[in-house]
């Protein structure tokens, strides 16, 4: 089952089509690989906690636009298949490859957004944070500093 999610993420990026239905299939795909890396980082601590998958929906429907019921969907699927992930490189480079610097910063800001859901930076999400934003090719000092603003957002 999760190989196959794995497969249908990874094929939808890799899709050719019209330029009308690309940006769509590509939207997709960056959405589910986001999503999964977001529900990786609240397990890491072993403690999926209520307020780690409500901020994870709320981070979905700012940053992509979704709907309530559409975020929903993409947390549970994420959720889902975080659970039986081995390694998170498929899903590191899919963003690596489609995104640009700046977004790339975007989904690990929204990264250490997660793992500061809880109030607290659990050592295992910060080696996890770090761990993909070395996959994804994000600067230590970029990270460190966008590490930095979710500390203080979590505080306020």
């Amino acid at each position: 089952m999760i190989k196959r999610i794995v497969d249908k993420v990874l094929a939808r990026i890799q899709e050719a089509g019209s330029a009308e239905t690309e940006a769509p299939v590509r939207e997709s795909a960056i959405r589910t690989a986001t999503a999964i890396l977001m529900a990786e980082v609240a397990r890491a601590d072993h403690v999926f906690e209520v307020a780690e998958v409500e901020r994870i929906a709320e981070l979905i429907v700012m940053h992509f636009g979704l709907s309530p019921a559409e975020a929903g969907e993409l947390v549970s699927l994420a959720v889902e298949t975080a659970e039986d992930i081995v390694h998170l490189h498929e899903f590191t480079q899919l963003l690596h490859k489609h995104l640009t610097d700046r977004e790339k910063a975007r989904v690990i800001e929204l990264l250490w957004q997660v793992a500061y859901a809880d109030g607290r930076l659990d050592k295992y999400e910060k080696s996890l944070v770090l761990k993909i934003s070395d996959l994804m090719y994000v600067g230590r000092g970029r990270v460190m500093r966008l590490k930095h603003d979710a500390e203080l957002a979590a505080s306020a």
